[in-house]
């Protein structure tokens, strides 16, 4: 049982969604800031998402497949492209990004979005034990710390970052026109400036 938010404190956390063959690996969603915190007690995997080395310039692999709408989307700057839900200490990686980068500076992330309409669904259906089987009695996730835009505006609040563009996208191009109208896809891609030292500490007053 997890006693607080790993992103805000609060100990305003109830259960959220179950996971896993048995059902028995857990989400607490946080009240104050809507962060899902996966249960770390439960085991974690993140071999599943790292046993190859992908080099993000090796354009020709499927896992690469949407690198050349993210450089499109942004040019020179810090990115971090489907690894901030990995990270147990996600303000941690914030800070980090903001050494690197000069006042006004921005960054590019991308993670999964649970404020899609298929994040709710998946919810609802593994809460009832409907999409569990496929899982064997081993598997653990990989994604620890899971963000709307809600939970993920706390986040560059504390880290001395602002919001400039909250763009969702799927693996369907030809849908991502309507995603950028309704902002419901299952996948978000983000835009953030690093705050000067004394926006910072206006914004945290």
């Amino acid at each position: 049982m997890i006693s607080k938010c790993r992103l805000c404190g609060s100990a305003k956390l109830r259960d959220w969604m179950k996971d896993g063959r048995n059902r028995d690996l857990v989400y607490y969603r946080c009240d104050d800031c809507s962060l899902w915190n996966y249960d770390l007690d439960c085991g974690v995997d993140q071999t599943q998402c790292s046993e190859v080395y992908i080099s993000p310039r090796d354009e020709a692999h499927r896992s690469n497949r949407l690198n050349v709408d993210s450089w499109k989307f942004l040019y020179d700057a810090v990115g971090l492209r489907h690894v901030l839900e990995h990270l147990p200490d996600s303000k941690l990686a914030m800070h980090k990004i903001g050494v690197l980068l000069k006042n006004n500076g921005v960054s590019l992330l991308e993670f999964p979005n649970t404020g899609s309409f298929s994040h709710k669904l998946k919810r609802v259906l593994r809460n009832r034990g409907l999409k569990n089987a496929k899982y064997s009695l081993e598997w653990r996730p990989g994604h620890v710390n899971e963000f709307c835009r809600q939970s993920f505006g706390h986040l560059l609040r504390q880290t001395a970052f602002e919001l400039v563009v909250w763009q969702t996208y799927s693996n369907k191009p030809v849908a991502n026109a309507f995603y950028r109208w309704a902002p419901i896809a299952n996948k978000v891609r983000v835009l953030v400036r690093k705050l000067p030292a004394v926006a910072a500490v206006d914004r945290a007053a």
